[in-house]
């Protein structure tokens, strides 16, 4: 047999096509509107209405605008609830910016440690390689930002705004990747030349000192203190009485609050409080190398050196939607990782199998399972978001509400929904705290970490 495509094989090919009349009709729906439109399936939308039996109000849609930070998104949304509730407000958000700062700094570090770390190995080498990809990209893990969060605190966005960098961040990665590239160059060439370890290491303030000027010239140079002042809606009352109410009558019955000089980890005590260290993370990774009842962890994956370490338990997929439910039950919203650009429809809003039919619209059936797609490189999980509510038929989950971060003109207003199959084929982690597991699952979750290679699906970033 040939190896290489023959005029024969190619007459074989379209005559295969033409002999169906079909391919026609699908090919001019294509060619007009795209494999996505031809092959659009509404009654994905129409048997998955936005109603859910259990719903957690939450504030204003936000925006990650030109940037890849869901997941401190994610983690901030999930966490500005308490400031809401304690003091009553309609909306607020943490700054996403003050996360992203710290974020960078931390990731030079852990990169330059990790360098340090690996002179002995060869620079055409897939460690190496691997180091070098992306050294501070916006993508992280629930665990780093929990590190990020119990050593720099959280402030307000008004105190610490978005910017020009913080919502279009390519450039300012770019900068500060070749410095940090240069800097590995560097400390690989004067090891190889003979200097020590420790010599090279005491090398790294300087360098990190040329990363701080970066961000604070992109993002404005975090504060150490700051004055909190806001209003509450008052009890009983919302802003939307205001109007009929007058807003100096209003104000009558609202509350000032003023902190002055509070440290942001301060601020996250008294407002947020919540004990970060009580939530795990639970994935669902139907590989082989991955059995359930287990624990994981990811070589060279982290922001913060001596902070938390990443960490998984995998389980079956019925027990992870089990917790994300429980947790949703009690009137606290989850913090989720998937695949979020399979079978999403952005214009909708919706996540399902059938969002699209693409047998009908082109003719072809996928086959990979989720294991296979790991497996073989096809998904593993590219975005954060937070699940706000879920239909529950028969004590089963049908479809599941999710708090976006793409601005309000995404998917509906904001808000997005996912079909409970779509849930088990590519959500891959969830974040509840431990009270919800039962003993199995707590003791599972005691047992030390198998690691993993850096270049795992599980070791991806949201």
């Amino acid at each position: 047999m040939p190896v290489e495509i023959t005029d024969s094989l190619l007459e074989k090919l379209r005559e295969e096509f033409r002999s169906d009349p079909v391919n026609r009709t699908r090919m001019n729906a294509v060619m007009k509107s795209g494999a996505e439109d031809a092959s659009e399936n509404m009654r994905e939308q129409v048997e998955n209405p936005m109603v859910f039996s259990i719903e957690i109000p939450t504030g204003k849609i936000t925006d990650q605008k030109n940037s890849g930070r869901c997941w401190l998104f994610a983690s901030l949304n999930t966490l500005r609830l308490e400031v809401m509730r304690k003091l009553n407000l309609e909306t607020f958000e943490l700054s996403q910016s003050w996360m992203m700062f710290w974020d960078k700094l931390e990731k030079s570090n852990y990169f330059l440690e990790s360098i340090l770390n690996t002179l002995d190995e060869p620079t055409d080498g897939r460690l190496i390689a691997h180091l070098l990809s992306g050294p501070v990209q916006d993508g992280g893990q629930w665990d780093m930002f929990c590190a990020l969060a119990e050593k720099y605190g959280v402030v307000p966005k008004d105190i610490y705004p978005e910017t020009f960098h913080s919502g279009k961040s390519n450039t300012m990665n770019g900068l500060i990747t070749s410095k940090l590239r240069e800097f590995a160059q560097s400390l690989r060439q004067e090891y190889a030349e003979g200097k020590s370890v420790g010599d090279l290491r005491a090398r790294k303030d300087s360098m990190l000192a040329d990363v701080y000027r970066l961000l604070s010239l992109c993002l404005g140079e975090p504060p150490a203190r700051f004055n909190f002042e806001a209003r509450d809606a008052g009890v009983g009352r919302s802003p939307a009485s205001f109007e009929a109410a007058g807003r100096s009558t209003a104000l009558k019955d609202t509350n000032f609050h003023r902190d002055l000089g509070v440290t942001p980890k301060e601020f996250y005590d008294k407002y947020i409080g919540r004990a970060l260290e009580d939530y795990v993370s639970i994935i669902n990774a139907p590989t082989s190398d991955k059995p359930y009842y287990r624990t994981f962890t990811v070589q060279y994956l982290g922001n913060v050196k001596g902070g938390r370490p990443v960490k998984y338990l995998n389980l079956p997929a019925d027990e992870q939607k089990a917790l994300a439910i429980a947790q949703l039950s009690d009137d606290e919203p989850v913090w989720f990782g998937c695949d979020v650009g399979k079978m999403l429809n952005r214009k909708n809003g919706i996540m399902g199998m059938h969002t699209y039919d693409y047998e009908a619209g082109l003719g072809f059936t996928f086959a990979l399972d989720k294991a296979q797609r790991l497996d073989y490189g096809h998904s593993l999980m590219t975005h954060a978001m937070v699940l706000l509510g879920v239909n529950i038929i028969d004590g089963k989950p049908t479809r599941w509400k999710v708090e976006n971060s793409w601005g309000e003109d995404s998917g509906q207003k904001g808000y997005y929904l996912m079909t409970d199959d779509w849930f088990g084929e590519y959500n891959y982690q969830v974040v509840v705290h431990k009270k919800y597991l039962n003993e199995a699952q707590l003791a599972a979750w005691d047992t030390a970490p198998i690691e993993l290679k850096p270049w795992d699906p599980m070791g991806s970033l949201a």
